[in-house]
């Protein structure tokens, strides 16, 4: 893991790709803002560095189907590379509009499976979803309306399903301090119903908002929803509240940056809002975090581009915090809190006894009662694991399926699993059985043959 002592993040939301307007660019009315937003990130880039990390806060689609997909890919590239970040430094999750409303029409096990959780009650919803996403039958209806997302997020490493409704990454920034994402899935329940036409009709669910408060951790929340839009609100703002100290959200179409002392929210304006609606100003989020300081004065600094669009003439420009200032700044309490006492010596077993049959016995039972320490993992060389994943899924269906099946990672009998699940299994399997270097010879061999 590369440390970063600067991470610089670009936090995009709700850019509603819609077809079959936008498969033709010279007649997409929205592309001339996305053109515009992507000139204005790279000169901020020219000026303080490239991006690290694209955060995606969902509706990346506006119906939910494949052309969008495919459109939104090609346009998500080539703003990464305009702003020099890699292809799997893109971080995705849905929103509403990512759900394929004719999927959920046509499918009545969909509309069981999300009224049991939404009409459960308050006490009983938690455990209703829980069950809905264990059934085999159900679990599976509860994602089968983000099937084209979730083509397209799982070159991410970002798709999800009934077993892990959300993702998470881990980067190192610096002083010891680890950045861990949580990518949510706010629209379990969306779809059906009218759940999306007000705040308080979805739910997120405590499964979602763990984040456990591990020191020396930095918890990153991105979640196309902000909580008000939930029936479980109070739960949801205060888990992430407590236990998230950067937090990013989508939705409302309403640029908002809110420093607080010891969380930052940002609500990303829309790339490309309805042309219709009131305040309409496209706007996205660009910012800086740091590490500062050392033990009980260690701080999370973070330096803000909050831009919107201003007409006439056509640019975007500074939300600023004051009338003097264009960024917004924030420092945030990260102390390192040593342990009051040191960890406790450990005394090697000796065997009391001559080396006979028994002291050998005797000597190996005090080993595996006291096991020895784990060796540090050897790091391995070549590709990141999420660089695999990129390439893999640029792969045919055919030449995926095929290498999987060499490696032993998969049987016959699992390919009627939906290959984004499928494959992110196989891909922690890999990593388990250590066979990530031959995964990556065999995604080599196959680009090789083209």
């Amino acid at each position: 893991m590369v440390k970063m002592p600067r991470m610089r993040l670009l936090h995009l939301s709700d850019i509603h790709f819609r077809s079959p307007d936008c498969e033709t660019l010279a007649t997409d009315r929205n592309h001339p803002y996305r053109t515009l937003l992507a000139q204005d990130a790279v000169e901020l880039c020219r000026e303080g560095g490239p991006v690290d990390a694209i955060l995606v806060g969902g509706d990346i689609a506006y119906k939910g189907e494949p052309g969008e997909y495919r459109v939104a890919r090609a346009w998500l590239l080539g703003l990464a590379h305009q702003c020099g970040c890699s292809p799997e430094g893109i971080y995705v999750v849905p929103g509403n509009h990512d759900i394929d409303r004719g999927v959920c029409a046509k499918s009545l096990t969909i509309s069981v499976a999300q009224d049991a959780i939404a009409k459960a009650s308050d006490d009983e919803r938690e455990s209703m979803l829980k069950r809905q996403l264990a059934d085999a039958t159900l679990g599976q209806a509860l994602f089968q309306p983000l099937a084209a997302y979730n083509e397209f997020a799982a070159g991410f490493d970002c798709s999800v399903y009934p077993e892990l409704p959300f993702w998470t990454d881990e980067v190192e920034l610096d002083r010891g301090v680890r950045l861990r994402l949580f990518g949510l899935t706010s629209t379990l329940i969306s779809g059906l119903g009218g759940r999306d036409d007000g705040p308080g009709r979805l739910y997120l669910g405590r499964l979602q908002t763990v984040l456990n408060p591990e020191q020396d951790v930095v918890n990153l929340v991105l979640c196309h929803h902000p909580p008000l839009w939930f029936s479980d609100r109070d739960d949801t703002d205060d888990n992430i509240n407590d236990r998230a100290k950067l937090q990013f959200f989508g939705h409302e179409h309403r640029q908002r940056c809110t420093p607080t002392p010891t969380y930052m929210r940002f609500q990303a304006g829309a790339v490309n809002p309805d042309v219709y609606e009131r305040d309409w100003k496209p706007g996205y989020n660009l910012l800086d975090i740091s590490v500062r300081g050392e033990g009980l004065d260690r701080t999370l600094d973070v330096r803000a581009f909050v831009r919107h669009f201003q007409k006439a003439p056509e640019m975007f420009v500074a939300l600023k915090p004051d009338r003097f200032q264009e960024v917004w700044t924030h420092s945030m309490p990260l102390p390192h809190l040593p342990p009051l006492g040191e960890a406790a010596a450990r005394v090697e077993p000796i065997a009391p006894y001559p080396a006979t049959a028994v002291a050998v016995a005797i000597h190996a039972a005090a080993a595996i009662a006291v096991p020895a320490e784990p060796k540090p993992e050897a790091t391995m060389q070549g590709p990141s694991p999420r660089n695999l994943i990129f390439r893999f899924w640029d792969l045919s269906i055919a030449e995926r399926r095929d290498i999987m099946l060499k490696l032993d990672l998969i049987d016959v009998a699992e390919l009627r699993v939906p290959e984004p699940e499928l494959y992110k299994k196989a891909f922690k399997l890999a990593a388990t059985r250590g066979l990530l270097a031959d995964l990556a010879s065999e995604i080599e061999r196959v680009e090789n043959s083209h």
